[in-house]
């Protein structure tokens, strides 16, 4: 790495981070973050939607997902792994870039096979210092679990177009049904993550640059510029948004029945 801060973006799933990230790339000189940590060593694939339900067997919820890909075996070093992700996080001024979510701490401690098992410590070795922690989150854990459950059945992530080689063979938007145990699941995993990261947070003594998905979606922009001014570049560089908002009138109409069926039935909200 070069003198230049690296960041880390710290969030959970469906939390605003992909807006956020994809406008800091846009900006040419905010490193190129990625969620790089999310494959799999043993498939070289994302978590797929029947391995966020791992115990479930419900039908009702598991029977309408996507059968699971086997992937390929990812058989490179830690040492060839570390140089492929700090090359492709890092634009050409030195600045490197990442996002990482809390279920993915075990694969990227794995992967720099550091034995003490320290996220921090794995961090370190990936980067050779500790980067500037941005902690995207979303008070609304119920838009947030809705959003995701959309994502699972549908494997639509983004409003644009996903990046190319990215696996898409999930139901269209229209035939997604509602499922209140498998929201409930998810926003369980959803707050899990968010608490995990508090938690981390204080017990490192870790101060963030901390962003709520309520002011990133209002304005993103001027988000945008205050991440750039905190990693010492230039606000004024920040872009428009690259990517809308994908709630809909569905999403709308899920939270409220959720909301309902939360109360009745003690439900994470």
């Amino acid at each position: 790495m070069t003198d230049a801060k690296p960041y880390l973006v710290c969030a959970s799933q469906r939390s605003g981070s992909t807006l956020l990230v994809e406008s800091l790339a846009a900006t040419g000189v905010a490193g190129r973050p990625a969620e790089f940590f999310q494959y799999f060593a043993s498939s070289s694939l994302a978590p797929q939607p029947l391995e966020w339900f791992a115990g479930v067997d419900d039908e009702q919820i598991v029977g309408g997902l996507a059968a699971t890909d086997q992937g390929t075996v990812d058989v490179r070093t830690a040492q060839q792994w570390r140089a492929d992700v700090v090359a492709a996080g890092r634009t050409d001024n030195g600045v490197w870039g990442g996002k990482l979510m809390w279920n993915q701490t075990p694969l990227l401690i794995a992967r720099t096979r550091v034995a003490s098992g320290s996220l921090r410590t794995a961090l370190r070795w990936l980067l050779g210092t500790d980067p500037v922690f941005v902690h995207v989150h979303r008070d609304d854990l119920i838009g947030q679990a809705v959003s995701m459950w959309r994502a699972v059945q549908t494997r639509v992530w983004r409003d644009s177009p996903e990046p190319e080689g990215l696996h898409l063979e999930g139901v269209p938007d229209e035939e997604a049904f509602y499922n209140a145990e498998g929201i409930a699941h998810l926003a369980g995993i959803l707050a899990d993550q968010e608490r995990r990261w508090r938690t981390w947070f204080d017990e490192e003594g870790i101060e963030t640059v901390d962003i709520e998905f309520g002011e990133l979606t209002r304005d993103p922009t001027g988000t945008t510029g205050r991440v750039l001014a905190a990693l010492g570049l230039d606000p004024a560089l920040a872009p428009p948004p690259s990517l809308k908002p994908q709630s809909n009138a569905r999403s709308k109409e899920w939270a409220l029945r959720y909301r309902t069926d939360a109360d009745r039935n003690g439900y994470p909200r």
